[in-house]
């Protein structure tokens, strides 16, 4: 294996590794409100899918990259819905919707 391999998995087990336990950490209250802005956040995402999707030159290149646009908007999209059905439940006099 090379160094730029192990590199990588050593980088991604502790991603993992850190992520399981930070999240398990927050409490629930406020584990909505830290997840949707996360969601939010992953706007960068399609900002760069969107430009791979740009400079591909393969069918099946394109193929992920199209992929990868649609995924990371849906996220975005989810977590702009879940933060205004958060930030309804904060309002008062506004119903939910069903």
């Amino acid at each position: 294996m090379t160094g730029t391999l192990i590199l990588s998995i050593y980088v991604f087990v502790f991603a993992a590794f850190l992520g399981y336990e930070l999240l398990t950490k927050v409490p629930p209250m406020l584990h909505t409100p830290l997840m949707s802005g996360a969601n939010a956040m992953s706007g960068v995402v399609v900002i760069g899918a969107l430009v791979l999707a740009g400079t591909t030159s393969g069918p099946v290149a394109m193929v992920f990259a199209t992929l990868g646009v649609a995924f990371a908007t849906a996220n975005v999209v989810g977590g702009f819905m879940v933060t205004d059905r958060m930030l309804g439940s904060f309002t008062p006099g506004r119903k939910e919707r069903p």
